[in-house]
């Protein structure tokens, strides 16, 4: 996504064929992925299970859709990746692939394959972080921070607490050897997206106030500043629910409960902002309103902050939120439905049009 150009309306084959795919098409499947879960917390199971057969669809075509890509197009393919603009869409990869893990736990007690697609996040996770923030550090050209910063920079932070999600699910389902270890792992990633929220959030907030905003630069990632607090809420939350079967956990407990509301107040605030900017950026500036894969960016927080509210209430034993997670569940049901359409028709056009 380049800050300030307007949307690219693709199909998940876009115009200019597989050149040109969006690195962050896997908001698709985090975007499936988390209504999937929200609504089998909420009481939906057939519901649930039938957006996970959906999503192991759309999992593996986009995997084919990349891996093709990458042999076909190499030279764009990585130079996408080293992108101030585009590379942080490839995280999206990383925090679905997470998400898959934790519908297999969670909906299908599947702790083998959800192992496998953990240990699998795991690695990209790694390979990402290290490639992109390195290659960002050394490149002699660098661009402006209004041109090179957006919320899709956030995506870092969402990967990394998805796999905070995923190990503490797993955790909860197996003994030892690996449950405290991976309690720990999911403590420390909890805490790495924390830790990179802040430094970044600083950076896109002062993108806000201090340059000059047009509505295409409002793009449907800027909904992920308040989905990377959302996912946050959720790691949190597991976290606290497997204190007593880790020690260390236990002896953290305040910290946890008091970071946990933090990140879920934080994310409660932007809500109203963000709600506002889009009335200015469709409403007021009449900015046109067609699909774009970037959209996935803005349903999966909505997803997620119904499921992370059901969860922190669950864990806190708060005992009054059960209206919100059913609130936002619906209007990410809603959000998901249209841009499924959308996506279909846009795909439709496409295939007509060769």
């Amino acid at each position: 996504m380049r800050v300030g150009a307007p949307p690219q309306r693709d199909a998940p084959v876009p115009a200019g064929g597989l050149r040109d795919l969006s690195p962050a098409y896997f908001g698709l499947v985090m975007a499936t992925g988390i209504v999937s879960l929200a609504a089998d917390m909420l009481g939906w199971p057939a519901l649930a299970r039938a957006l996970l057969a959906l999503n192991t669809v759309q999992y593996v075509l986009l995997w084919g859709l990349f891996l093709l890509r990458a042999w076909r197009h190499p030279r764009r393919f990585f130079g996408d990746m080293v992108d101030h603009a585009t590379g942080m869409g490839y995280f999206t990869v990383v925090a679905g692939t997470g998400i898959v893990a934790s519908q297999y736990i969670v909906l299908l007690d599947n702790v083998s394959v959800g192992f496998a697609l953990w240990s699998l996040a795991a690695l990209l996770w790694l390979a990402l972080t290290y490639t992109i923030f390195t290659a960002f550090t050394i490149r002699r050209t660098k661009p402006a921070l209004d041109r090179g910063i957006s919320g899709a920079w956030l995506l870092a932070v969402v990967s990394t607490q998805a796999l905070a999600v995923s190990s503490a699910l797993l955790a909860a389902r197996i003994g030892q050897p690996l449950r405290l270890e991976l309690n720990l792992l999911a403590l420390s990633m909890w805490l790495w997206g924390g830790m990179l929220y802040i430094w970044m959030m600083a950076l896109i907030f002062y993108r806000y106030l201090f340059f000059r905003f047009a509505p295409g630069d409002l793009a449907p990632p800027y909904w992920i500043n308040m989905g990377a607090m959302a996912i946050s809420t959720l790691a949190g939350s597991l976290l606290i629910q497997n204190a007593p079967h880790a020690p260390f956990l236990t002896a953290l407990l305040p910290f946890l409960k008091g970071f946990t509301v933090f990140y879920w107040a934080a994310g409660t605030w932007w809500i109203p902002m963000l709600v506002l900017l889009g009335v200015w950026r469709y409403g007021v500036r009449r900015f046109p309103l067609a699909y774009d894969p970037l959209y996935w960016g803005a349903v999966f927080p909505l997803g997620m902050y119904a499921a992370c509210t059901w969860q922190m209430d669950r864990a806190m034993e708060v005992g009054f939120l059960h209206t919100l997670p059913r609130l936002f569940f619906a209007v990410a049901l809603v959000a998901w439905l249209l841009a499924f359409v959308g996506m279909l028709r846009s795909a439709l056009r496409h295939l007509r049009a060769l």
